[in-house]
């Protein structure tokens, strides 16, 4: 694994982390300035999540571009333009597909639907709105180039695809903390391994995640309250 990559990943466990520092020094800067101690326990989070994760992003941007390309999947021939727009498509669809067998599935064993993470983004979008740049741009993207392009990538020169998928999505999932929905969060990473290899461009499964969760949070802020 190169340099940036070992960069990246470190830099992105820092952030997951950070917020157990972050959030505590928001918060005090925010009453040590006159802001009521009842506003600050909200806005403390979103201020920090937005912050970390912007750092975060600018940061995986610089050491993405310089790189060396590695990996089996970046020494292969991407797939042409009108592909790609084909399969960014279709990959948005077999992400709901994905995620409503999973939920299906969960369902019969009749574990109780819901996301815990989904509801804490949506308080914390109705907080401080620029949250929604986590949700739906940063994240999606931090987590396709780590889990994706780093992680699965690098399996993925030793292993075949269902091997490497199924290690990185499990990482995907343990990673999301809610263990009751590990086969809905592998289920998603599933999919978007299936697009990376497919075409060989990381910006597909992006697109999805992105759309995905765009999609999720419009849902959530517009048509279930």
């Amino acid at each position: 694994m190169n340099k940036q990559y070992v960069l990246i990943l470190i830099t992105y466990l820092a952030m997951q982390f950070s917020s157990f520092i972050g959030i505590p020094l928001i918060y005090q800067i925010g009453v040590g300035i006159g802001v009521t101690e009842s506003d600050m326990e909200l806005l403390a989070p979103s201020y920090w999540i937005v912050f970390s994760f912007s750092i975060t992003f600018v940061l995986t941007m610089i050491w993405i571009r310089r790189s060396e390309r590695l990996t089996r999947l970046e020494r292969e021939t991407p797939a042409d333009l009108s592909v790609t727009v084909l399969w960014a498509i279709i990959g948005v669809f077999m992400a709901f597909f994905a995620q409503l067998i999973a939920i299906t599935i969960e369902s019969f064993l009749g574990i109780e639907q819901g996301s815990e993470n989904t509801e804490m983004i949506i308080q914390l979008i109705e907080t401080f709105p620029l949250v929604v740049l986590v949700s739906s741009i940063f994240g999606p993207v931090l987590e396709e180039i780590v889990f994706r392009k780093i992680i699965f990538g690098t399996l993925y020169n030793r292993y075949s695809f269902f091997i490497s998928a199924l290690i990185s999505s499990f990482i995907f999932a343990i990673a999301h903390m809610e263990l009751e929905h590990l086969l809905l969060y592998a289920a998603m990473g599933f999919t978007f391994a299936f697009l990376y290899v497919q075409t060989k461009r990381i910006i597909v499964p992006i697109f999805a995640h992105v759309t995905m969760n765009t999609l999720v949070v419009l849902a959530q802020l517009f048509l279930e309250r």
